[in-house]
């Protein structure tokens, strides 16, 4: 099934917040998400935008999402960095994740942002494994991934 990776609409954020739900079931904290969708629309779409967000969309529905913002480090400068990357279950494993990913570091790259970040649970293996296999760097415990600015384009490319 083709899959577009576009960035999101306010039309697009209630399956944005059930997808944020079901992650949140995954992560084992069914329980900790308190945000709706309303406040989604106005801290995503607003005069002074909190976060960017891609989805991905196949002909049925958006399967898919990447959130993420831009954060500065007093040793890099602009970082674009990555709060969840997700997949709807029953659609991992066909490359969507990868290519949801691919728009995070061109988004970063075109920000012209030194380095991309994010965290991932240290169970979480498929997503670990996901990461080191583009190249990512992984810390331990909470891990850390960054792709730096010189590897963005080998990875989206």
């Amino acid at each position: 099934m083709n899959v577009t990776i576009r960035k999101a609409t306010k039309q697009d954020i209630p399956r944005t917040l059930a997808l944020i739900q079901e992650l949140a079931v995954y992560e084992r904290e069914p329980d900790a998400v308190v945000i709706d969708a309303d406040e989604l629309i106005k801290d995503g779409f607003g005069d002074n935008p909190a976060y960017g967000l891609f989805v991905a969309e196949t002909e049925k529905e958006i399967v898919g999402i990447a959130l993420y913002y831009f954060r500065y480090s007093t040793w890099n400068g602009k970082v674009l960095y990555l709060e969840d990357l997700i997949v709807t279950e029953s659609e991992r494993g066909k490359g969507y994740g990868r290519k949801l990913l691919n728009a995070i570091l061109q988004e970063a790259d075109e920000q012209d942002c030194r380095l991309c970040t994010w965290q991932v649970l240290d169970w979480n293996e498929p997503s670990i494994n996901f990461y080191k296999n583009i190249g990512a760097d992984l810390d331990e415990g909470w891990i850390n991934c960054t792709v730096k600015k010189n590897q963005f384009k080998q990875i989206y490319q």
